[in-house]
Parts: structure tokens; C-alpha cells; sequence
């Protein structure tokens, strides 16, 4: 037995699928000093018991893309480590119960064959050709994965660490870590046989993720958001009908979903396995009566199947055969949960080299992706794919343990919910109330959460539907449609408001703050008095985020960016700033309310003492509005004249009534959407993302290859603007029946797909469908025509010219 090791380039702490596969995949890197601590045996948490699920569904394209890369790894890793693994590539079939459910799917299905999966979609025929045992007459239809199946977690754990061990990586088995230290620029991991000295640590300790995330705390971390829930499944005896079929088809039955019910029934062995998500579902761990214990390893909740009775009658229905068999085995056991079901995988927030790969709620088909992901985040400081939908950082400080708490019993409650584009939920709301928020809501509000914030989505009328029910609808056309138009056409005719709360506010000061933000930037800064759009990219020119800036002097920078992308932003600008350099966050001292549209010069000219005479992007700092101290900044994100009123907290309410009473029309963030699509300007993480570069974002001219400054990513540019750049940003107008485009919807053009959709959205003022994308370089020419696939219909689309479709020269925003 070698000696314990003292140091290593990374320590992982917890011993489960995903804690296993990031160790093997730094191996696989060549880094192979590293070690995984783990305080019981490989695969004691959530793994051992673990159904092990391999779908590759998602509506999410990081998560889609995370599972597609497991699935194609456990196809060949047995082979490619030399272990053997159970792993039943058996199709499944998924059930839907009604029209939302098959518009889903066909928006599943198109993103899945655009990455290479060959999902199907299924009429009632086919649904009973694949399973014979099931009652298909209140169906809609279903969808067929040819990759689903399964596998034992505890073989493919196994698998990984040999492969892990064989490259040279260290695991130490019964190591439980105790705590953690820190020693200039290093990382000590305390443990029960001695300390590690580490350059990078990660926390990949499941269900305890959260106790040791406490260790972090001390160093700039924060309480991990999650929390453990019960998830119980069985398994029936022998079914000899079953087991008849299988021995005279050589085959298993595939995995069925019914996701309208909300279970699975898998068969295994010769019996069956009903996982359901039951909405009377069950937290773990999470009052001072329950506490977790040091050490649960191994061990199950007690059974109680009561809890899924109206899950395992409805699925005796859909099956009849379920029925005939006894229960052989219950397994209820505890599943970590993020407050959106989805884990936390990437930069620690708040903490230098510290990494979570924590609370995965479907470890098993996420750990071989997981562990790629994280690889690159240690070895690379970047990763392949955009996958910002499972960053740690995308939960801020409203995410404690009440929030984390009341979402994960409605996510868990909903596992297989469909998320409409104009659904809210409404657990864990209210977390950050702007002092407009009782005005808003006098006005008719139906609130969003951005960031925590409440913000206005639209302004009902008496008489309007604002029930949940009647937003869970993919079409365009609900209740707030015609609020939407009047408060866009209110914005284009005369002049709205929009409250925006919690703009991420930065400030960069030190000696050469501004030579930093310069040397870090792709594009140039405005002169003092002004604002300008400023664009980071990463080492390889991809878009990592986009900010307003405003020089103060040499020595202070303030930047604004989205409310979303408050720790991801101060991260990036904290990692590269020099000794002597601050990064401060200053997000909660100012409240923001943009005065937009044709009349919004006439409505404040009675109302301030600022100069309304100032051109476009300039700054007017000192100054009142309604008799309040407010900086003006003459930019307009609705794309018409415009100015945004920054102020004290306090004064908004009073700035808020004297503008409103002057005339201008409250509108929300689904106007707002309408707005800024028709003028092109790009949304963060959805048109700008890190799966395009800056010149395939059609953000040339804020890119300045000619400055000095060797700014991350200039060589990447500058090779790729030599060699030619692939794709290119388009906007397309769309003949679209009752859907716009959502998210990465797949581009076709003469029968081969060309591109995707970034963005889509009804514009009001031009009266047509718009979708912002990506496509082959070579087409993305005005009036090229091409398909764009919405739920499953293809619909015309032409790329219109490099100018915005609304107000083209911009003449409206600098009248």
C-alpha cells in the first residue's frame, strides 16, 4: 500500500458517480495528481441506490448536450477500461397526454437530432408496436429514444475509478475529509489520515454537499442552495408475462415515462420499477427534529408507499400487468435537489480555486458529461459548451434555505413540468421587493423573478385571466397579449415606464482600473460623460458577457450588467484583476426606471433640471427629477428615445408618480422583450452565449482587433476573422402560426439544417413574427429563405438586412 499522499494538483471530495467521472476525466486531461476522498466506500451517497436512468431528454441544450456525451461514453467505456457493466440500451417511450405535451416533444425532438440523437415522435400505433402491454386510448402520443436504458451505478462508478486509477489518479476509500484550510495561494484538505496541500478543491459530496460547503464559508463561499428529498421507487416480483415477451424477443420491454402522471416504469430483470414524482412529496434533513446524520451511507428512508398510491393505481391502468405482481423491494432513499432540479456544476461562487460538481438529481446520466464539464473548468478555465444553466453562480444570495426549500418541493412535485414561455412558479417568490413594488402591483403587475427581483412581466386590466392555468400554453395568445401590444404601442405612440429592479452594479477602482477594464475588454472604451456597450470574450474570442460601461477616471470604472449575471460577472472581472485593484458590488444602492417613446423629452422636461438636450449615450450625473437627486443616461433598450433614471431606493416611488401622472404608461418585461427583438440588441445567455464567438455574434464593430491592449481572446479573433468566420448573428422575420421561436430552434435551409434560433418573439410594432439567430455564414445574407422548425411545424423565415427592423438609422433614439 503506497503512503498516504500530502500533496496533489486537485482534491475531490465525495466519492460518488459524478465525484469519480470528473477524477477520471482530469486524468484523461493529464492531470493525473489527483486525488478523491471518500469517507465510506465508492458509490455509499445517492449512487448505490440510484435507478440509473439513461435518458438523453432534455429541453435544456447544456443538459441535452451533458447527457448525449454519458450516453456515447458508457457505450465504450467497459471496453475501454477492461471492467464489466450492465448497461441495457433499451429505447424508451414517453407519453403525452394531450397537445402541449406532443408540441414539447417536437421541440425536444428537433433539438436532439440537431445534436446527433434520433428521437422520434410516435402516433398511438407505434406506441403499442414498441410496448405491447400498455393502454394507449386517452393518449395524444409519445416520443421514442432509441439511447434510453439503463445501467448499474455502481459498475459504471467502478468502471470510472479504474480507468481513474489505471491513468495514475489516487482514490482513498474510508477517508472521510474534515475540513479545509487555506495557506496563501493553496488549499489544505484535512482529513482523518492527514492534510492534502492542494492547488484546486471540488465538492462533489451529494446529499453533503451543502456541510461542506460550510467549510468555504470563512473564504468568500456561501450555503450551497439545496436540499434532499425522499425519493422512493419499487420494484414487483417476477411477472411471468413479462418474462415470457422478453425470453421470446431477446429483449427488454423499453423504459416508459408517462410524464403527465409523473412516474417511470422500467423493467428490471423480469419484474417492473415504478419510480413516480409524486406532488405530495417529502424533504429530508431540514428541521432541527430531522437532522442529517454524520454518516448515511448505505442506508434508505423507512418505506412509505402511501405517499405514491394515486401514482401506482394510475400506472396499474396504464400497464394492467403492474398489477399482477407483489411488491419485491421498496427503495426510498435521499436525492439532493437544486432549487431548479438542475445541479450545480462549475466555479464555486465567491471562492479561488473551488469547483462544485454537487446535487445532481440525475447523477447517473449526467455523471460521464459532468465530469468532461468540470475537467475543463479545472484544467482549461473553460468549457466546451455554454452551460451556464447549471453554473453555481446562477443562484445569488436570495437563494437561502427557505427559497432553496420551497422549490425543490415544487420541482420535485413537477419533475416532468413543462416551463411555458410565460409560466411563472410560484414558490420561494418575493425574495427581493423593490420599494415600486406596491405601486406596481396597485397598477395590475404580474410579477417575474429576475435574480430574485420582482419585476413586472405586464399590467392586467379588471376582467383580465391571471390565473396559472391560463399561462401554461406554448401559444402566443393569452391573456396578457393585448396588454403586451398596448404597452408597446404606448412605448412607440407616446411614452411608458419600466421599472427595472436590480441591474447588477459594479464598480472597479484602484490604481489603472481603467487600463485594467481596457486590457480585459475586446472593445473600447467611451470617454468620461458617456456609456457604451463593452464585450468580454474568453481565450478562444467567445462571448463571455456584455456590459455597460461608464469611466469615472483613471482610477474608478462602473460597469451595470443583467441582474442574472451579478456573481458570474463580478467573478470573471475579480479572476483577472491585478493586486490593487477593488471589485465592489453596489447592486442594492440604486433603483432603475427607464422613460421611453416619442413623448418621454415632453413628460420630464416639467419634471428635472437635467439638460434633456444631451446626445444619445451621454450621462448626465448631477441633477433632479421630481425634486430627487437622480443620474440620467440616455440609452433606451425598447430601441426609442429614452432615458434611464438612476436613483436612490428611496426616491423611486416619488419619481414614479410624478412620471406617471405626467402621462407615461407602466409597461413590463414581456413588452420589453418585444421591443428589443425588433432592434436586434441581444439578450445575455441566450444570443450571447460561449457557443459563439464575438464576430459569429454580429458584434464586429464593438470588437477592436487595432487596440493596443492584448485583451483575452484578440489572437483567437484575429485567426478566425483571417480564416473566415463559420456562422453568423441574423435576424430573420417568421411567418409563424401561434408560437414564436423558442430557444434553439433548428434552422433549415434546401433540406439540411443550417443554423439555430438564439431568440423569438412577436413584434409589435412591425406586426410579425421575429426570431434572432445563427447560421452557415455562407446564407446568412439578406432575403435568403429558410424553415425554421417551432414545435414541430416548419415555418418560413427570411434573413433580413445587418440594421435593425424597427427604426433602422436609429433616427427615433437620437431625435
Amino acid at each position: 500500500m503506497s503512503e498516504f499522499p500530502t500533496t496533489a494538483r486537485v482534491v475531490i471530495i465525495g466519492g460518488g458517480v459524478v465525484g469519480v467521472s470528473s477524477l477520471y476525466h482530469l486524468a484523461k486531461a493529464g492531470w493525473t495528481d489527483c486525488v478523491l476522498l471518500e469517507k465510506n466506500e465508492l458509490t455509499a451517497g445517492s449512487t448505490w441506490h440510484a435507478a440509473g436512468n439513461c435518458p438523453s431528454f432534455s429541453t435544456s441544450w447544456a443538459v441535452m448536450n451533458m447527457q448525449r456525451y454519458s450516453l456515447g461514453l458508457y457505450a465504450v467505456l467497459g471496453a475501454e477500461v477492461d471492467y464489466p457493466m450492465n448497461y441495457h440500451v433499451t429505447g424508451s417511450v414517453r407519453l403525452a397526454h394531450g397537445r402541449e405535451r406532443m408540441m414539447e416533444f417536437e421541440r425536444a425532438r428537433s433539438m436532439g437530432n440537431y445534436q446527433g440523437l434520433n428521437l422520434e415522435m410516435m402516433d398511438l400505433n407505434d406506441i403499442k408496436e414498441r410496448y405491447p402491454f400498455i393502454e394507449t386510448h386517452d393518449l395524444a402520443g409519445g416520443l421514442w429514444d432509441p439511447d434510453d436504458g439503463d445501467i448499474d451505478p455502481a459498475q459504471l462508478t467502478q468502471a470510472l475509478a479504474k480507468g481513474a486509477r489505471d491513468m495514475g489518479a489516487r482514490i482513498e476509500r474510508f477517508c472521510p475529509a474534515t475540513g479545509i484550510s487555506r495557506d496563501g495561494s493553496e488549499w489544505i484538505v484535512h482529513t482523518a489520515k492527514g492534510d492534502i496541500r492542494c492547488e484546486k478543491v471540488v465538492n462533489a459530496a451529494g446529499y453533503y454537499a451543502q456541510r461542506v460547503g460550510e467549510w468555504f464559508k470563512p473564504y468568500g463561499g456561501r450555503t450551497v442552495p439545496m436540499t434532499v428529498m425522499s425519493h422512493q421507487y419499487f420494484l414487483t416480483e417476477e411477472i411471468s408475462e413479462l418474462a415470457d415477451w422478453s425470453r421470446e424477443n431477446g429483449r427488454k420491454v423499453p423504459l416508459l415515462r408517462d410524464v403527465d402522471s409523473s412516474y417511470y416504469l422500467r423493467q428490471d430483470k423480469n419484474g417492473l420499477n415504478l419510480g413516480p414524482y409524486e406532488r405530495n412529496c417529502k424533504a429530508h434533513w431540514v428541521t432541527p427534529q430531522d437532522p442529517m446524520p454524520e454518516d448515511f451511507s448505505f442506508q434508505l428512508y423507512p418505506d412509505d408507499l402511501e405517499r405514491l398510491e394515486w401514482y401506482i393505481e394510475d400506472a396499474m391502468a396504464r400497464v394492467p400487468m403492474l398489477g399482477t405482481a407483489g411488491v419485491g423491494r421498496v427503495i426510498n432513499g435521499p436525492i439532493p435537489y437544486a432549487p431548479d432540479g438542475l445541479p450545480l456544476l462549475g466555479p464555486m461562487p465567491g471562492v479561488p480555486n473551488a469547483y462544485e460538481a454537487c446535487v445532481f438529481t440525475f447523477g447517473i446520466t449526467q455523471g460521464g458529461g459532468a465530469g468532461k464539464v468540470l475537467a475543463e473548468w479545472i484544467t482549461e478555465g473553460q468549457t466546451e459548451w455554454d452551460m451556464w444553466s447549471v453554473d453555481p453562480r446562477r443562484y445569488t444570495e436570495y437563494a437561502d434555505q427557505d427559497y432553496t426549500n420551497q422549490k425543490a418541493l415544487e420541482t420535485y412535485g413537477h419533475e416532468y413540468a413543462m416551463h411555458f414561455p410565460h409560466h411563472t412558479w410560484p414558490a420561494g417568490r418575493d425574495k427581493k421587493l423593490s420599494p415600486l413594488h406596491s405601486r406596481l402591483r396597485d397598477a395590475g403587475a404580474q410579477f417575474g423573478s429576475y435574480n430574485g427581483w420582482e419585476r413586472a412581466n405586464w399590467f392586467a386590466k379588471e376582467g383580465d385571466d391571471t390565473s396559472e392555468e391560463a399561462t401554461q400554453t406554448w401559444d402566443r395568445n393569452g391573456p396578457w397579449a393585448v396588454r403586451v401590444q398596448e404597452e408597446c404601442e404606448a412605448v412607440r405612440d407616446h411614452c411608458g415606464v419600466l421599472a427595472i429592479s436590480g441591474f447588477t452594479r459594479l464598480k472597479v477602482a484602484g490604481t489603472g482600473a481603467r487600463d485594467f477594464i481596457d486590457g480585459l475588454t475586446a472593445s473600447a472604451l467611451p470617454p468620461p460623460g458617456r456609456i457604451g456597450l463593452i464585450y468580454f470574450a474568453d481565450d478562444r474570442g467567445r462571448i463571455v458577457t456584455e456590459m455597460s460601461v461608464m469611466v469615472h477616471g483613471p482610477d474608478e470604472v462602473g460597469l451595470i450588467t443583467a441582474a442574472v449575471a451579478q456573481w458570474h460577472d463580478a467573478e470573471w472581472l475579480q479572476r483577472h484583476a491585478p493586486d490593487g485593484i477593488t471589485v465592489t458590488d453596489h447592486t442594492e444602492a440604486a433603483e432603475c426606471l427607464l422613460v421611453t417613446g416619442p413623448a418621454s423629452r415632453d413628460i420630464l422636461a416639467p419634471l428635472t433640471d437635467h439638460d434633456l438636450s444631451a446626445k444619445w449615450l451621454s450621462i448626465s450625473a448631477t441633477g433632479k427629477v421630481a425634486g430627487r437627486d437622480c443620474t440620467l443616461i440616455r440609452v433606451s433598450f425598447a430601441g426609442e428615445l429614452g432615458w434611464e433614471i438612476h436613483c436612490a431606493p428611496q426616491d423611486a416611488p416619488a419619481i414614479w408618480d410624478a412620471v406617471t401622472q405626467a402621462g407615461a404608461k407602466p409597461f413590463g418585461m414581456y413588452a420589453l422583450n418585444s421591443l428589443r427583438i425588433e432592434k436586434g440588441y441581444r439578450a445575455w445567455k441566450g444570443d450571447l452565449s460561449t457557443d459563439y464567438t464575438l464576430l459569429q455574434g454580429g458584434l464586429d464593430r464593438f470588437v477592436k482587433l487595432d487596440k493596443p491592449a492584448d485583451f483575452p481572446g484578440k489572437a483567437a479573433l484575429l485567426n478566425e476573422r483571417q480564416q473566415g468566420v463559420a456562422k453568423r448573428f441574423v435576424t430573420m422575420t417568421v411567418e409563424a402560426g401561434d408560437q414564436d421561436a423558442p430557444y434553439m430552434s433548428t434552422v433549415w435551409h434546401n433540406g439540411a439544417v443550417v443554423g439555430e434560433t438564439t431568440s423569438g418573439d412577436w413584434g409589435y410594432r412591425i406586426g410579425t413574427s421575429v426570431a434572432l439567430g445563427m447560421m452557415r455564414a455562407d446564407l446568412a445574407e439578406a432575403g435568403t429563405e429558410v424553415e425554421i422548425d417551432i414545435f414541430g411545424k416548419r415555418c418560413r423565415a427570411v434573413v433580413q438586412p445587418d440594421a435593425p427592423l424597427w427604426d433602422p438609422k436609429n433616427e427615433r433614439l437620437r431625435a
